[in-house]
């Protein structure tokens, strides 16, 4: 069931959304050529832990896998690595990659997530199109979204956008509801028909979260369980916010 926040609730989840953006901040101010992506991870569990809150991903357990737990604060995935890259000391970022940084917090109860994709020093003109593109379907994906809408117009506004332009949208993961728990109904998908799906409410809080690859939109996990990467190799981005839906519209929560 997708669930109604009150007032209350949502007055956490907006103060639980400044703080990550305000971690998030921090966090892209540090990357540069030669840092690791474990020190980035360090950088952002001091600083969630320093505002009151709890880091969202560490120890989080995946479906079925039990023993399987995700072992940092930080998702921290590098060029062809779509998303829930496992931070790592010999992990040395080089000027031209793209970083992408997945990030949740818990604050008294609820939960926020964000992400972003960033350049490490210069960056090729390529992959300045996939970061600009991706962060537009983000916002195009939010700005569908308002009282009375079917869940499916925010799903086929991302993707009519990513095709346009030439990539494609990664299809074995999607967006998600948030609140109580990191992970709630509905599950978002980052393709669709307009007027199918759920039909969204007034108080309903969502993770949108495109997925976006240069080149197929197929996928892979790689050896450590976590880390998920293009078939291909290709680059892919990814950008996302905690949001709220009002009466007129979408209200970002993580800003």
């Amino acid at each position: 069931m997708i669930s109604i926040k009150t007032s209350e609730e949502i007055k956490t989840m907006r103060q639980a959304g400044k703080h990550l953006a305000r971690v998030l901040q921090v966090v892209i101010k540090a990357v540069r050529p030669g840092i690791s992506t474990l020190e980035l991870d360090q950088l952002a569990e001091k600083m969630i832990l320093g505002l009151g809150a709890e880091p969202a991903f560490k120890n989080y357990a995946s479906e079925g896998l039990d023993k399987n737990v995700y072992p940092a604060t930080l998702c921290a995935s590098i060029n062809s690595e779509v998303v829930h890259g496992v931070p790592m000391a010999d992990k040395i970022l080089a000027d031209g990659d793209i970083l992408g940084l997945d990030c949740g917090l818990k604050l008294n109860g609820y939960y926020s997530d964000m992400a972003v994709t960033v350049g490490v020093g210069k960056i090729s003109a390529a992959n300045k199109k996939l970061l600009q593109v991706t962060k537009k379907a983000l916002s195009l994906g939010i700005k569908a979204i308002k009282d009375g809408v079917y869940l499916g117009d925010v799903s086929a506004a991302i993707q009519k956008y990513v095709e346009k332009n030439g990539f494609s949208v990664v299809r074995n993961l999607s967006g998600h509801g948030i609140g109580k728990e990191l992970h709630e109904e509905p599950s978002i998908l980052n393709f669709g028909q307009p007027g199918t799906g759920p039909i969204l409410k007034a108080g309903i809080t969502l993770a949108i979260e495109p997925m976006v690859n240069a080149g197929s939109w197929k996928v892979k996990t790689a050896s450590d369980g976590w880390t998920i990467m293009t078939i291909d190799d290709a680059n892919s981005a990814h950008f996302e916010h905690t949001i709220l839906v009002t009466k007129n519209g979408a209200d970002i929560l993580t800003k």
